[in-house]
């Protein structure tokens, strides 16, 4: 099975708010699937195509999780969609194989709440 990673982008960005070459590195060897925790509790999953240096993602095919504690996890389709990279608090890439296998209409869980700085 594929290694898979994450980053958090508050501990990865520069002084100046740009990414690290070590980062690009990183994000160039993502392919497929990513799953992007916003800053909001926002949960989106899609392919990524594309980033740039303070890190806004272009995710495409992209939808987002929503999360209940008491029913099953919604998923809201948004197709081509951008990241702002200041909104960015995780993203790690997905093992599709495994993904595929979750019944996502069992899982119950409380949303995310926003993340604090």
């Amino acid at each position: 099975m594929a290694h898979k990673t994450c980053i958090t982008y508050e501990r990865f960005k520069n002084v100046n708010g740009s990414i690290p070459d070590m980062t690009k590195c990183f994000l160039n060897e993502i392919s497929g699937t990513v799953a992007v925790i916003t800053s909001d509790g926002r949960m989106i999953v899609g392919t990524l195509k594309g980033f740039d240096q303070t890190i806004n993602l272009i995710l495409d095919e992209s939808h987002e999780r929503v999360f209940s504690s008491s029913q099953g996890v919604e998923q809201v389709v948004l197709g081509l969609y951008i990241v702002r990279g200041d909104n960015v608090a995780v993203i790690g890439e997905i093992d599709e194989e495994t993904d595929s296998a979750l019944d996502l209409g069992n899982i119950r869980a409380e949303p995310l709440n926003s993340v604090v700085h």
